[in-house]
């Protein structure tokens, strides 16, 4: 199953390093029946972009918590067996409303990672206003979620495994 797990270049470094990203368990995102039923009308490449784009919103915490972290999204997309995908069957993700979120049961070898998912450089300023923008919009402030969806408004780039070392 294809997983997309959210990331920051600081934790890219250390998974660059370590050759895996762990310890299990671990959040990701990926295509679950859930996600299918909420939304009926996507193909197959929309239901992935869906849980790619859901890991690069779960990015944005992972920034939040680490200040030093260079303000970039990025998200690691690995095909991993079902048999380590846990999800929750019948409606929302393991841990909230996000029908796209699963967790892992096992490391994800260095070899199983497919691609990474990084912002652009010129992305910085959205990406931080979004960072900031986070508890008011985790409260309701629509204005916040608006600031927050604007780092959507920029695409991932891909980046084959060989190459992400030349973002740290």
């Amino acid at each position: 199953m294809r997983v997309y797990l959210p990331s920051t270049l600081a934790l890219l470094a250390g998974v660059h390093e370590s050759r895996e990203i762990g310890p299990a368990p671990l959040p990701a995102h990926a295509v679950t029946p859930a996600l299918r039923e909420w939304y009926a009308g996507g193909d197959t490449e929309e239901l992935e972009y869906a849980a790619l784009t859901a890991a690069a919103r779960a990015s944005l915490r992972l920034l939040a918590a680490d200040p030093s972290a260079p303000r970039r999204r990025v998200v690691l997309a690995a095909e991993m067996p079902d048999r380590v995908v846990e999800w929750k069957p019948g409606g929302a993700g393991l841990d909230g409303d996000d029908p796209s979120l699963v967790r892992l049961t096992a490391p994800v070898p260095w070899k199983d990672i497919a691609s990474g998912h990084v912002d652009d450089a010129d992305a910085g300023a959205d990406v931080l206003a979004a960072v900031d923008a986070l508890p008011a919009a985790d409260a309701g402030d629509d204005d916040a979620e608006f600031t927050v969806d604007g780092a959507e408004g920029h695409e991932l780039l891909w980046y084959a495994t060989q190459e992400l070392q030349h973002l740290l």
